[in-house]
């Protein structure tokens, strides 16, 4: 639900944050580098600052602005993502083919669509406003998503090119792992799922309750340096570690070390939006899909939490209210995760480095419907074949984090800025 102290000023405010936030993330790129895909899953960067726009004309302005027209026939066409409610789209794996428009027309677009927003939200009267509020949130969310998937696109992009050349950020100095320790939890008859009082997808609804026998989670992520050690034991060449799709795509793919690395003369690198630098033994691994991070649990002993565990724990560990817990979300001082730091006798990294595999497949809560119209396309259809992750990463934006959030991703995505947290006790999945 929106806010209730939404009015004109504030949401005007709010969606020219939002919108400049995404200028201010496409402002290194050229417009040679926001027109590449360099792989189906990888959109190019106009292309997200173009469908977020999109968005806003086609669920905001086409219904509500007087005497609507469509800044341009085949934007709608071009910058559909997935919504079939709304009509036919291009296909998603050629969106690097659209060379034009361009960056700088893109841009043109966006400064369209903003100026006739902001028109349209200050003249709007009181219940007007109430009433289109939730879907204007929805656009502020929906673009941090954007967001957060314009700079895991762009790592992919920048990847690919043999000059090896760097986003934005500066590397960390190298650091040694930290300790691992455990929390214990209780268990029981818990609640899962939104509580209300504030933003929320539809996926987190509804409120409903879950039994969790007793179990502990690692209190912090799986790091770089202990990922070594799985491989230094043919982690990537033991097949009984392996669920048996991931050992086929172990096998397809020549899969030997996490997404982004890469050895020579016997160092492993590994590739960051600030650079490639040698693989820092401190840092939580990332870019490891959920068939690797299920292996790694394997191999040592013990396994993933489901989803229900992850977000009880959270809140029984007092942790949650991510805005008052903080965590490495959205660092633009590194653009990548960060190293746990000291034990603390709580859960560490809740929000923010790496978003964490769960075991649960991404399903539909008790009771679960999705909302009437096109807008119910944005999360229920997708509720197949997908793995739930929790948390954040170092890319998400603040505000965009809470304990209730149900991230997914088909489970041999490795693009993704995703880790690992291990989970013992209660009952395996």
């Amino acid at each position: 639900m929106p806010d209730p102290l939404w009015d004109a000023d504030t949401l005007v405010a709010r969606y020219d944050e939002v919108r400049a936030h995404t200028e201010t993330l496409a402002a290194p790129l050229s417009p040679e580098d926001q027109t590449v895909q360099s792989m189906p899953d990888v959109s190019p960067t106009k292309w997200h600052r173009a469908h977020v726009t999109w968005f806003f004309e086609t669920f905001v302005l086409a219904d509500h602005e007087p005497s609507f027209k469509p800044y341009q026939d085949q934007y709608w066409f071009l910058f559909n993502s997935y919504y079939e409610g709304v009509g036919p789209r291009y296909a998603r794996a050629e969106r690097g083919f659209i060379t034009r428009p361009g960056a700088h027309d893109v841009g043109l677009y966006r400064a369209d669509v903003d100026a006739r927003m902001r028109e349209l939200v200050t003249t709007l009267d009181s219940g007007s406003l109430e009433k289109l509020g939730a879907t204007i949130e929805l656009g502020f969310h929906h673009e941090q998503q954007h967001q957060e998937l314009l700079l895991m696109d762009i790592k992919h992009v920048l990847s690919v090119n043999p000059l090896q050349p760097a986003y934005a950020g500066s590397p960390l100095t190298p650091s040694d792992p930290d300790p691992l320790g455990w929390v214990d939890v209780e268990g029981g008859l818990v609640e899962v799922g939104h509580r209300g009082g504030g933003f929320s997808f539809d996926n987190e609804l509804p409120l409903h309750q879950q039994w969790l026998e007793p179990y502990r989670l690692a209190d912090r992520l799986v790091t770089n340096g202990e990922w070594l050690e799985f491989m230094a034991d043919r982690g990537y060449e033991r097949h009984e570690l392996w669920l048996s799709d991931g050992w086929g795509r172990v096998r397809a793919e020549g899969w030997r070390a996490p997404f982004y690395w890469t050895e020579v003369d016997g160092v492993w690198f590994e590739h960051t939006l600030s650079g490639t630098r040698p693989v820092d033994p401190g840092l939580p691994v990332s870019h490891v899909s959920h068939y690797e991070a299920d292996a790694y649990a394997t191999w040592a002993g013990k396994r993933l939490p489901t989803e229900g565990e992850w977000e009880h724990a959270v809140v029984a560990d007092g942790q949650a209210e991510a805005a008052s817990v903080g965590g490495n979300l959205a660092d633009t001082e590194t653009f990548h995760p960060r190293a746990a730091g000291p034990p603390t006798g709580h859960l560490r990294q809740v929000y923010g480095d790496c978003w964490e595999w769960t075991s649960s497949a991404y399903l539909a809560y008790p009771g679960y419907h999705p909302p009437a119209g096109a807008i119910g396309e944005y999360n229920g259809k997708f509720m197949s074949g997908q793995m739930v992750l929790r948390g954040g990463c170092a890319l998400t934006p603040p505000g965009h984090a809470r304990a209730t959030y149900r991230n997914f991703f088909p489970p041999g995505s490795r693009w993704a800025l995703s880790g690992v947290r291990l989970a013992d006790g209660g009952v395996r999945p």
